[in-house]
């Protein structure tokens, strides 16, 4: 029996594997099983050149469970090893001036093993002994067992073993006795081991008889050596891609459609890319597109690694020049990650390309589904941005479809405003924002749907982009003022809005968290009494501070409404010569009294102009004090009684909840109230 130290400071090595991804400390399973089936591939390639007699026909690797020994044993018939390979391989870890790169890289267990393929000894993170027993392939070879307590020692002597091959056997520790459960390791080598190229086993397959489970003699095979990905499209038919997809995704909807990435230059990359149903929503979790370096998992956390909207997508990327390290922030720094994540960025660009010329009536059926990707790589990507303009479509209240050219052809005469600027209207509500967009449709405008979550920001990178458009949602303003060719004439005098202003405000809800901001425009006799309106820019900065989440200073402040009189209408007419009516008389007198207060405060202010304030009289200034406060009372009783007025004018408060009621406003008690008042005003 040989004795010895690993060629390595264990002291230092040991406490960086057992840190080394802690969180996901079950990649041991994968790395034990990885190097097997890289041991099978070696032993099948010297087979294939006829430098080696063994068979290879039944090769596979075997993973085995002993609960009362509390052992995990990943064996293979693959190429073994001799006593000096252990001695190289495994006590010299396969490279020189170890102990000089742990004290440089201590910190880093990542770049050692991804550097240095150590992920045989990742088996000690969850270890407390482990053991090697191989014979190899070589002529006349012993077989050796080595074993090691995970202290620098290790034994090396020879064994007995008659089959080519290795086996690990790991003593699980108590902090892992997790992994000594036939559940655990089966969702470890499904994670895992999947799609390894080398059959793997574990346990026997399970077939139901007389209501319950029996376990067959037939090895049960966890993986599927030749996926769909490593086979060549012109191999497979839409019905082997929708079977693949369910491997991945079981229960999960049929996707729209896919991307069959076969690249050799200047990189090597194989993969399928679905595009899933979105809708209107941002999947939270994006981890449904699985890396994989040669068939060996890798990593489901691809953020960073690909482009951020690519994330939305589902599927499997495999490169070997990815490097087998499941470190996110290492292989976002990787440069050929790089260049694969911008090469799979144009060939999805050049898909939607290829499926929209080829047939766009599809293209359009699928577009309620892609909107969303296609708009976040839009906002995210720039070099995605400039491809997508070709397929990117409008799609209008009519349910028809437009390029950027087309639409800008259809609404150029129609609805360029006095700035010259194309104003394009839009919905993000067809049934609630329903009579706005009649309104639209009745003077000839055109109204886009563009009800989905990230169209505010898109809406904002247009106008960044286009500063000769704008973007005008179909309830921002009356629709006379949507897009504005002409100056407006105000057919209200001042004093007339600053006494009509206070008897509609006095009318509003109070409860509701919305603040109403009373506004007046002329829109012609036929138009409705009142309407009420969102300002733009105010909206688009509270929606995308909802979906920004976080504090946010205009998500913090309250709702803000206009509600807009029409000066015109027969109605409002009413309620202004009822208020005349009702109040002139005291008016008369407060207007008189304000009148002469005013003028004998505009004469002191006159006399002060040019001196300092020290120059003026005391009495002065106190007298212009005390003019200042009297007019300020008078202002006051004046809007209280135009409050009153209004309070008590149930045609005034009719045509505020009519507003109300028709943008889903008005509800419970005040509801309740509008349908009895209605009542009695019909009688």
């Amino acid at each position: 029996m040989q004795k010895g130290k690993i060629g390595v400071s264990s002291d230092n090595l040991f406490p960086i594997i057992k840190k080394f991804l802690y969180s996901d400390h079950d990649i041991f399973l994968r790395e034990i099983v990885s190097n097997a089936v890289d041991a099978t591939q070696k032993l099948r390639t010297l087979a294939s050149r006829g430098e080696t007699t063994v068979s290879v026909e039944n090769a596979k690797v075997r993973v085995s469970l002993d609960e009362d020994k509390k052992t995990i044993t990943v064996s293979d018939n693959g190429i073994g090893m001799t006593a000096e390979e252990v001695e190289k391989y495994i006590n010299q870890i396969a490279f020189s001036g170890a102990n000089e790169f742990l004290d440089q890289y201590k910190n880093d267990a990542n770049a050692i093993i991804g550097h240095f393929g150590l992920g045989f000894y990742s088996s000690f993170m969850v270890s407390h002994k482990v053991e090697i027993v191989s014979k190899s392939y070589k002529e006349g070879a012993q077989a050796i067992r080595w074993s090691c307590d995970g202290s620098p020692e290790f034994e090396l002597e020879e064994a007995e073993r008659t089959e080519v091959g290795t086996d690990i056997i790991m003593h699980i520790n108590e902090e892992s006795e997790e992994f000594l459960n036939k559940s655990r390791l089966s969702e470890i080598l499904n994670k895992y081991c999947k799609f390894l190229p080398v059959p793997v086993v574990f346990g026997k397959k399970s077939n139901w008889k007389d209501g319950k489970e029996v376990e067959s003699e037939e090895d049960h095979q966890i993986n599927d050596i030749n996926p769909a990905w490593t086979k060549m499209p012109a191999d497979l038919k839409d019905e082997d891609y929708a079977d693949f997809y369910q491997k991945l995704y079981p229960f999960s909807e049929e996707p729209l459609f896919h991307i069959h990435l076969n690249v050799d230059y200047p990189f090597n990359l194989t993969g399928i890319l679905y595009f899933p149903k979105l809708k209107n929503t941002i999947e939270v979790q994006k981890n449904k597109i699985q890396l994989y370096s040669n068939q060996v998992f890798v990593t489901d956390s691809v953020e960073g690694i690909v482009p951020e909207f690519l994330t939305l997508l589902h599927g499997v990327l495999d490169s070997p020049d990815i490097p087998l390290n499941v470190s996110r922030s290492y292989l976002q720094s990787d440069s050929n990650v790089k260049k694969i994540s911008s090469h799979i960025t144009k060939k999805v660009a050049d898909r939607l390309t290829q499926l929209f010329r080829d047939n766009r009536s599809e293209f359009e059926k699928k577009w309620d589904d892609l909107k969303v990707f296609i708009e976040y790589g839009m906002l995210t990507d720039e070099k995605f941005a400039e491809k997508a303009n070709s397929f990117f479509l409008f799609k209008n209240t009519d349910q028809k479809y437009f390029t950027f050219e087309e639409y800008e052809s259809l609404i150029k005469d129609n609805q360029t405003n006095k700035e010259n600027q194309l104003v394009y209207l839009y919905t993000s509500n067809q049934e609630e924002q329903y009579t706005f967009i009649q309104d639209a449709k009745n003077k000839g405008y055109d109204v886009l749907a563009l009800d989905d979550i990230l169209s505010t920001h898109l809406i904002n990178k247009f106008e960044q982009k286009y500063t000769d458009k704008r973007f005008v949602r179909i309830d921002s303003d009356v629709v006379d003022h949507l897009i504005q060719k002409e100056d407006h004439t105000d057919h209200l005098t001042f004093e007339e809005r600053q006494e009509l202003s206070p008897v509609f405000q006095s009318v509003c809800p109070e409860t509701n968290g919305v603040n109403y901001i009373i506004d007046f425009k002329a829109m012609g006799e036929q138009a409705q009494p009142m309407v009420i309106t969102r300002n733009e820019f105010m909206r688009r900065m509270k929606d995308m501070s909802k979906l920004q989440g976080g504090m946010n200073f205009y998500g913090d402040l309250p709702e803000s409404l206009n509600l807009v009189v029409n000066t015109d209408h027969p109605l409002v007419k009413k309620v202004l010569a009822e208020k005349d009516e009702v109040l002139n008389s005291d008016f008369t007198e407060l207007n008189e009294k304000m009148g002469a207060l005013k003028a004998e405060k505009e004469s002191l202010e006159k006399a002060k102009e040019g001196k300092k304030d020290e120059e003026v009289p005391q009495a002065e200034k106190e007298k212009l004090d005390d003019l200042r406060a009297k007019i300020s009372g008078l202002e006051d009783e004046k809007r209280d009684k135009l409050n009153a007025f209004g309070k008590n004018n149930k045609l005034a408060k009719q045509m505020v909840d009519l507003a109300l009621l028709a943008n889903g406003l008005l509800k419970g008690e005040d509801l309740d109230k509008f349908v009895r008042r209605s009542v009695e005003l019909i009688n």
